[in-house]
């Protein structure tokens, strides 16, 4: 089921009236059902892997529970991983790595076959998996309590409101959320709405225009060249985060509405001074699980220098290999890892350099890092959004050809069915999500139109109503992003 669809619009209603009629002590009952209704209108088997690795976890906690000596537990840790990552790895990346193999080997005149898994990728597996992983590996290190509770804890692994896309939760954090008791808060649920609404926004709106052409162009990447390339990766850059914020959005306010509270996932990251502090405002709840039970295992900056770069760079080839099983992901992940070692390289002449530019003018130093931080990220997305390695290079190769020709751009846009007046939609789109950005530095923009007079407010809700039923594009509805994660 779709956040994006008529059929969640049914669906949410229903959940939250029954939600708040029935006792609090038979709603987690209410929210298992509802989040494994709504995790097999993809597919039904698909709710068989969340059940295993519900029941696996559930079993190897509580029974590291028992154990006094993190030694004598480690058994119970092992079989968790191996079979949550087992079943990651068998549906998401055998046939990746298989693929692989029989390439190499091949090389060396050894030819064999490997059978390939012809199955469709469980929606949101990697997600829900990463959640339940980071449970049983604090309950190993003594973090957190083993939840006795076996409904409570299967409606932590499967969430709705996040389970196909995160924001990925701690335990620590949401599950003594299902025990306390949310009374019904017209403060709150308008909080959660807003959120929501402006989540669609950013997602049917925004996202959904940009998408029309970032795909013509990165579908057809032999008709285009020049600006038409530039401006197809800019766009992208603004679609995946308007997509992937936008779908966090939805879910934190959804669960808002219901009293429970989510972490943020994004923070103006496109307003970032650097590629760490990037790290820091993107997916933050995917980057802070492979800081913490990825890069600080393997040592982070406690060790030698080379050491240090060395667990950089396989904690950010595991991040880009997490978004998918293709090498193009993995080169994006190398290349975020490669900025960061080079910016701890040049740390020093790097500041001296911002000194004298300081000096100079105080704020040209701010929009200097800014920009260069921009412009990293969106080479970094060719890579992303590139079908295949070969697609990537061609972007590479052709991006700075004829940059000057706008007329050219015209004709090779209309050659998708784009045209001016579209280019200046999603222009207009994109200021009004910086607009809205800049705006909410200070506190959250929804808190500060509360002291707004009420005609203001509602002539915002309005057209940002209007937006979604008549500037969203009708030809179909798509899927989030992240959702092939």
């Amino acid at each position: 089921m779709l956040f994006n669809s008529l059929q969640f619009l049914v669906f949410f209603p229903i959940v939250i009236a029954i939600y708040f009629i029935i006792p609090h002590k038979k709603r987690w009952i209410l929210l298992l059902i509802a989040s494994y209704y709504f995790y097999m209108c993809w597919k039904i088997d698909y709710i068989i892997l969340i059940i295993i690795s519900t029941l696996i976890d559930y079993l190897c906690s509580n029974k590291m529970s028992k154990i006094p000596q993190k030694k004598d537990r480690k058994k119970w840790l092992l079989i968790s991983l191996v079979s949550n990552l087992g079943i990651l790895f068998g549906f998401k990346y055998f046939n990746f790595f298989s693929e692989n193999i029989q390439f190499l080997f091949n090389q060396y005149n050894i030819f064999y076959e490997i059978p390939f898994f012809n199955v469709l990728l469980p929606v949101g597996i990697s997600f829900y998996t990463f959640q339940t992983l980071s449970y049983t590996i604090d309950v190993y290190n003594e973090k957190t309590t083993a939840q006795k509770h076996l409904g409570v804890f299967a409606v932590y692994v499967s969430f709705f409101p996040q389970l196909v896309a995160g924001p990925i939760e701690r335990s620590n954090h949401l599950l003594p959320q299902f025990f306390q008791k949310h009374e019904f808060s017209y403060d709150r649920i308008k909080s959660g709405l807003q959120k929501m609404l402006w989540g669609f926004f950013k997602k049917i709106v925004i996202a959904d225009n940009l998408a029309i052409l970032v795909d013509g162009v990165y579908n057809n990447l032999d008709n285009y060249s020049g600006i038409t390339l530039v401006v197809a990766t800019v766009f992208f850059t603004f679609q995946i985060y308007c997509d992937f914020s936008g779908y966090s959005d939805i879910a934190i306010g959804t669960a808002r509405v219901m009293g429970f509270e989510l972490r943020e996932n994004f923070q103006r990251p496109y307003f970032s001074k650097s590629i760490r502090e990037f790290w820091q405002r993107w997916h933050i709840t995917l980057s802070t699980w492979f800081r913490d039970y990825v890069y600080i295992p393997v040592g982070g900056n406690r060790v030698v220098k080379w050491k240090w770069y060395y667990n950089i760079l396989i904690t950010f080839l595991l991040s880009g290999l997490w978004h998918g099983a293709n090498w193009t992901f993995i080169i994006w992940g190398a290349l975020h890892g490669g900025y960061l070692i080079i910016a701890l390289i040049l740390h020093a002449p790097k500041q001296k350099l911002s000194k004298k530019i300081e000096e100079y003018n105080p704020h040209l130093n701010k929009i200097l890092d800014v920009s260069i931080t921009f412009i990293l990220v969106v080479f970094a997305w060719i890579f992303f959004r590139a079908n295949n390695i070969n697609d990537a290079i061609y972007v590479i190769n052709n991006i700075l050809i004829d940059l000057h020709d706008y007329n050219n751009m015209g004709m090779q846009f209309r050659g998708i069915g784009i045209y001016f007046n579209d280019l200046i939609k999603c222009g207009v789109l994109i200021s009004v999500l910086i607009a809205y950005s800049l705006y909410e530095r200070s506190d959250d923009v929804w808190k500060k139109l509360q002291s707004k007079p009420t005609w203001l407010r509602w002539s915002i809700y309005y057209l940002m109503i209007y937006g979604i039923l008549f500037l969203a594009p009708h030809s179909t509805i798509n899927n989030f992003i992240y959702f092939q994660f």
